[in-house]
């Protein structure tokens, strides 16, 4: 379990971590990042703080889902 604290959302906090991760390039460009039923598991949260993080990744640019693949990297973050 990775452990969220703070004042903002939970999927705010999981959409960050997520956001770091691909940043740091434990998900690379093209790769698959888990499901949001991993993601609900590894944050002990519920499926739908999980699929709205998922949500902001897409917002920000940073991934693509394909229905019945997954959801894929597309975008690093930018360093401004």
């Amino acid at each position: 379990m990775t452990e969220l604290d703070g004042i903002e959302p939970l999927y705010e906090q999981i959409a960050d971590i997520l956001t770091a991760r691909i940043s740091d390039g434990t998900y690379p460009l093209r790769s698959r990042i888990p499901s949001v039923v991993s993601i609900a598991e590894e944050f002990e949260v519920g499926k739908s703080t999980a699929e709205a993080a998922m949500r902001l990744l897409r917002e920000r640019g940073l991934t693509r889902a394909t229905h019945g693949r997954g959801t894929f990297v597309i975008a690093k973050p930018s360093d401004t």
